[in-house]
């Protein structure tokens, strides 16, 4: 239920859940849009606009997730919410609520796509997951280090890069250079519980993600 890697691994999976719930409050799905080939985002932060370019062709079943919840709006107001200097910035999976971050309901899981030949390098965008393969949901990550030696490695089948940043990358340096430290967040069980638990790797400051929308 904890998300995203081990080693590093567990760094960025600590906090999702490892089923998504379904049920009246997760996402609306809005009338799908035809997948191009390459399509852009521009993630709003707290600290500044970031564009994605996102690899439909190399990535299809990864970036039509991702765009399902672009296009809903799920992002907004969520943040990110483990940050290491050295590694990666997490975020697309907790708001906060009386200043906790807790988790939000997602859509089903998706198949991992880890090794579709895009690797964990500086400026990428992957998918966070558990340590179930194919558990994936709506938090990412941008690497802020070259991480494609523990990243990419088939044996653990990989963390599926899905773009890259094109513009304002001097705003994801400014962030993974923010003060952290650990707080209890709100997780969610598969059974649709929530779990208080302590978290290190969290902005002292929250960094948040105002609005990820597609690009004119």
């Amino acid at each position: 239920m904890k998300h995203l890697l081990f080693i590093p691994f567990l760094l960025l999976a600590a906090c999702q859940s490892e089923k998504a719930s379904a049920d009246e409050t997760k996402p609306e799905t809005p009338k799908e849009k035809a997948l191009p080939k390459n399509v852009s985002v521009i993630m709003k932060t707290s600290k500044g606009e970031v564009t994605i370019e996102l690899n439909a062709e190399k990535a299809p079943i990864t970036v039509k997730n991702f765009l399902t919840y672009v296009d809903a709006n799920f992002y907004d107001g969520t943040i990110f919410h483990r940050v290491m200097d050295d590694f990666m910035i997490q975020g697309g999976g907790f708001t906060l609520k009386d200043d906790i971050p807790t988790e939000k309901k997602n859509n089903a899981p998706i198949k991992n796509e880890g090794q579709n030949g895009l690797s964990n390098s500086i400026g990428t965008i992957a998918m966070a997951r558990t340590n179930d393969l194919n558990s994936a949901t709506s938090q990412f990550f941008i690497n802020v280090a070259n991480n494609s030696g523990s990243l990419d490695h088939p044996s653990n089948g990989g963390y599926a890069v899905f773009g890259k940043v094109t513009a304002g990358m001097d705003v994801v340096n400014a962030i993974k250079g923010v003060n952290t430290t650990t707080k209890y967040m709100n997780s969610l069980n598969p059974n649709g519980k929530v779990t208080a638990a302590p978290h290190p790797n969290n902005p002292t400051t929250p960094i948040k993600i105002e609005s990820i929308r597609r690009a004119k």
